[in-house]
């Protein structure tokens, strides 16, 4: 019974890379100025976040970004790697429900480290620190956008109880 459990994880992990690439790099996908551009795939990796051990969210995580970026703007890959795995952490699959008290937090405090974190990597490519905030900024609406898909899906999802039946 393990070796059923941990195909079904693994499918599931494989299933949300995929999706994470798909909507990070193509669907809605903008390019902002500074470099980088905007979408709303960090609403799939919260969800992964909150359904998937961490172990699989991070995998699912890092290697759909990764993957978007190799695609889109191969200079953030390595960023990406660490901070989407970092995202992962703010929030808890082991709640009856997607959305519950950590993971709301978990969405303000991931919308606020993404663009941090991305902006210094940012200064550190432009070698400067006047590229903070266009960065930044940028990255913020990300954030925001992809935290209120994520807080419009969850309690549908939850109504559903997608953590029962995928899990």
């Amino acid at each position: 019974m393990r070796h059923k459990e941990n195909v079904h994880l693994l499918t599931i992990t494989a299933l949300f890379a995929g999706a994470i690439t798909v909507m990070t790099a193509y669907m809605l996908h903008i390019p902002i100025p500074t470099g980088g551009y905007i979408h709303l795939g960090d609403a799939l990796i919260y969800l992964a976040a909150c359904l998937l051990p961490v172990p699989c969210a991070a995998a699912a995580a890092a290697i759909g970004a990764g993957l978007a970026d190799l695609l889109t703007a191969p200079m953030w890959v390595l960023p990406t790697l660490v901070i989407k795995v970092v995202v992962v952490l703010f929030f808890t699959s082991r709640g009856e429900k997607l959305l519950c008290r950590r993971n709301l937090a978990a969405v303000v405090l991931a919308g606020l480290f993404s663009p941090a974190a991305y902006a210094l990597a940012g200064c550190a490519m432009a070698g400067t620190m006047a590229a903070f905030a266009p960065q930044f900024l940028g990255t913020l609406v990300q954030g925001i956008g992809s935290g209120a898909l994520f807080l419009v899906i969850a309690p549908g999802l939850d109504g559903v109880k997608l953590k029962e039946h995928v899990l």
